[in-house]
This record gives structure tokens, sequence and C-alpha cells, in this order.
């Protein structure tokens, strides 16, 4: 979530610009949907709502997430043909975590995995179709 800092003594890479902070933001057909979703699954928390929206934030260094609810005036997006999104989550634990989705019977959408090179990773989707991918690298035997 933005967060005002003094500009004085500021200074980007090479003179240019510093990222500070990220945030990501979702337009979302059921906001009350996402905002569970995200809460009860992947334990992030409420900071801040207002009037159609929700920003969502963790106590680590996850990206801050604000839900937007899409406006009424607007026609729905097409279901088919519309591009996918995917938010990538490097985390410890993924097996343990995964076990606990599974408990709490997330929509996994491609359970746990392990590639050849040592990530383990798994997928789940919330109701709006936000693609939450849970990654650990974890290097094979003698690598």
């Amino acid at each position: 979530m933005y967060r005002p800092k003094p500009l004085s003594g500021r200074q980007g890479g090479a003179g240019g610009m510093s990222v500070m902070e990220s945030e990501l933001w979702f337009t979302v057909e059921d906001l009350a949907a996402s905002v569970r979703f995200f809460t009860s699954h992947l334990r992030f928390h409420e900071a801040l709502t207002g009037d159609g929206f929700t920003c969502l934030v963790r106590d680590d260094a996850a990206v801050d997430i604000v839900l937007r609810q899409r406006a009424a005036e607007l026609p729905p997006r097409p279901a088919a043909g519309r591009p996918g999104v995917t938010v990538s989550f490097t985390v410890t634990g993924i097996i343990a975590e995964h076990e606990r989705l599974r408990r709490e019977d997330a929509p996994i959408t491609t359970p746990l995995r392990e590639a050849p090179w040592g990530e383990w990773q798994l997928r789940l989707t919330d109701p709006n179709g936000i693609v939450v991918q849970l990654v650990e690298w974890v290097p094979p035997a003698g690598f």
C-alpha cells in the first residue's frame, strides 16, 4: 500500500527512479469472495477498506494486494479468451503449506509438484480467476 515518504535524499539507480514498494491491483466481479480467499487461505489481512476496494497486506515481505470491485456501469469481462493473471510468491515450508491448504479445502488447481531443477510449486485460483502460484526452491541432491 502506498505510504508517502520524504522526497529529500532519495535517488534512483544511476540517477533514475527507485522502486520503494510494490502493490498489485485487481479489478474483480466479486470483491467479498476475493477478500475471503486471500485472507483465509493466504493469510493476508485487511489494512484499508473503502467504497468498492480493499487493500490486503501480510506481515512478511509479500507485495500488497488491492482488490477493486468492478464498476456496475462497465460491461463484464468476457470469460473466454481473457488474459490470465498469475501472482507468484516464493515461500518457505511449501510442503506443510500444501497440507494446510488441502485440509482447508482451498481451491488448489495445480497440486504440489517438484521440477527436476529443484523448484516445488503449487497453484490456487481465487473465485475471480486470479491464479496464485506458491514456489519454493529446494536444490536437488548433489546440485
